[in-house]
């Protein structure tokens, strides 16, 4: 078990929680970082391939697109206890809380490069961040599932996760979805 400084809850009720953002924002380090301190969690990619909701490759971009609708009509968490959903679509799926990381546009861009994205795919998802794409999303599909944005740029994924635990622990607490996308990051106004 973690033997660090984070505070882990044990949680009575069971709790889906959607970990989601652009890519390069951290999802994954959050979500693996949280499974090796004894938290369930699992990616939307492999939940998608599970229930037969993945294309195949697309060769413009290297990845195969999820069906996110069929994929949130077939699977239900049934895991007990609080279980992260890792992936920029877990946001569309039937989960009790969401988190939203965000990253400065300038950081994801040296993330997408050091994992190999092509450049096109890289302006891409700095595009979407920069214009907050995902409560765009929130906002398009009338989401109202209590939400934190937690800006990953400078923080280790264990200041996020303490940042996280404590939110859950105070009951996931939080503004309206179109409250919280008009207190949104906004890297418009902050990037140089």
């Amino acid at each position: 078990m973690f033997n660090g400084s984070v505070k882990w809850p044990t949680m009575a009720d069971d709790l889906c929680i959607a970990i989601t953002g652009t890519p390069g924002t951290g999802k994954t380090s959050i979500c693996e970082y949280m499974g090796e301190n004894g938290y369930a969690y699992y990616s939307v990619e492999t939940l998608a391939e599970e229930n037969g909701c993945l294309g195949e490759i697309d060769s413009e971009d290297d990845s195969a697109p999820v069906d996110i609708h069929e994929l949130a009509d077939k699977w239900q968490c049934e895991e007990a206890g609080v279980v992260f959903v890792d992936g920029h679509l877990s946001h569309l799926l039937d989960v009790e809380a969401i988190v939203v990381l965000r990253c400065n546009p300038k950081i994801i861009e040296t993330r997408l490069s050091q994992r190999g994205y092509r450049d096109k795919k890289i302006v891409a998802n700095m595009e979407w961040e920069m214009i907050s794409g995902v409560w765009s999303e929130m906002l398009e599909f009338e989401i109202e599932t209590p939400c934190l944005e937690v800006d990953s740029t400078e923080k280790t994924p264990q200041q996020i996760c303490e940042e996280i635990l404590d939110w859950i622990e105070e009951g996931c607490q939080s503004l309206n979805v179109e409250e919280n996308a008009t207190e949104a990051i906004d890297w418009l106004s902050t990037t140089s």
